[in-house]
């Protein structure tokens, strides 16, 4: 694998430069850096830059109605060399009742000191914000990629994960976090698909509980839609880590690009009696495409290169679903594991991912297994106490 600008390029005499991201210059050049930082990296996926710049977006992305943001470059001789974010998430706060921080967008060369200074920075803003700990990465948020990639570097990254040079570990502890939890992306390929298990105990919870039933999403009626997702989100999460109710607004704002990309046939609400209870959204691994676009630019060409290509992806990746705590026991979560697995394979998707799964998130990880499903990546998460 190459590497990317190292150690010996910052030579302990150049002076270093940590500037707080004020302009649409420096804006430009703190999304800019990954294209430039991960050449030569076969398994990064570049995202489309439209979407980099809405992610950091105060006045358009609603997530920031509830969040404050601060934006960090390191440079040396002019040249970024590194890139981070402070993030104090009051909606999170208000409602855990702490105090806590967030880093994210995390970039840097394979040189300890400038990850130090950035962490330093970043951890210095959010003191000046009553902070006490910090937490990450999120990118921006917890409904945003998060983690980051500590094993699995091998594999490109599915849509909505990120990924990050194998020293990225090292340089996070080197600025003294640790590792707070771990999140686990599970890989099920078409040829070790155990659908049969999930046939038999299919028709053991629709004997048991006959009123439930599959339907696929209605994605001409989104909006409502997004409603019950929200509910059922806010209901079923709540004892997650990393939980903090989410905004409808939030919601909304990603169902609208995903909207343009996502399978009816792999989007699906379970009802009781016509009460939806739980959901799952698995979405086409459009990232495919992106990696035959090449520079995260639509236009002028890329664009033709979306359009040709959309329909000819073959991998997947299950991104959200929820159950409602009462129905968690009853086998809600198989009948739709079921009902996707035979809708991809009847579509020849040849390969999926699960993803994200706690590491503590024992039910989950048993019910991948029983699917065939294999750990693929491991990201992590860090913490850190600002004294």
């Amino acid at each position: 694998m190459q590497t990317p600008i190292a150690d010996s390029v910052v030579a302990p005499s150049k002076t270093i430069q940590i500037d707080l991201v004020l302009t649409k210059e420096d804006q430009k050049a703190f999304t800019d850096f990954p294209y430039t930082h991960y050449v030569g990296s076969p398994n990064w996926t570049p995202p489309l830059r439209m979407e980099e710049k809405k992610l950091i977006d105060t006045k358009k992305n609603p997530y920031y109605k509830l969040a404050d943001l601060a934006l960090f470059i390191a440079r040396r001789d002019n040249i970024v060399i590194g890139r981070i974010a402070a993030i104090v998430d009051r909606n999170y706060n208000d409602y855990n009742k702490t105090a806590i921080g967030f880093f994210g967008f995390f970039e840097c060369i394979d040189h300890d000191y400038t990850a130090q200074l950035l962490f330093k920075i970043a951890g210095d803003w959010l003191k000046e914000k009553g902070m006490n700990k910090v937490i990450g990465p999120t990118n921006p948020s917890f409904f945003d990629p998060i983690g980051t990639l500590i094993e699995g570097f091998e594999h490109p990254n599915r849509i909505l994960m990120p990924y990050n040079w194998a020293y990225y570990d090292r340089l996070i502890k080197s600025a003294g976090l640790e590792k707070s939890i771990d999140l686990l992306a599970f890989g099920i390929n078409r040829n070790v698909i155990k659908n049969e298990r999930y046939a038999r105990g299919v028709e053991i919870v629709k004997k048991r509980q006959p009123n439930i039933k599959i339907r696929k999403m209605d994605l001409k009626q989104i909006d409502k839609e997004v409603k019950i997702i929200h509910e059922i989100y806010n209901k079923a999460w709540a004892s997650n880590w990393g939980y903090a109710p989410l905004p409808l607004e939030l919601l909304q704002h990603s169902a609208s690009d995903l909207k343009m990309i996502a399978d009816p046939d792999l989007a699906i609400v379970a009802e009781d009696n016509g009460r939806p209870v739980a959901f799952s959204i698995t979405l086409p691994d459009i990232h495919e495409v992106f990696r035959k676009i090449g520079n995260g630019r639509l236009f002028p060409t890329g664009i033709f290169t979306l359009i040709m290509n959309k329909s000819k992806v073959k991998g997947l990746r299950t991104a959200l679903a929820g159950v409602l705590p009462e129905y968690r026991s009853i086998g809600v979560d198989v009948l739709m594991h079921h009902e996707v697995i035979a809708n991809a394979y009847n579509k020849s998707y040849d390969s999926a991912e699960w993803s994200w799964v706690l590491e503590n998130n024992v039910a989950m990880i048993r019910l991948a297994e029983r699917a065939g499903g294999f750990i693929e990546k491991r990201y992590r998460m860090y913490e850190k106490a600002l004294s």
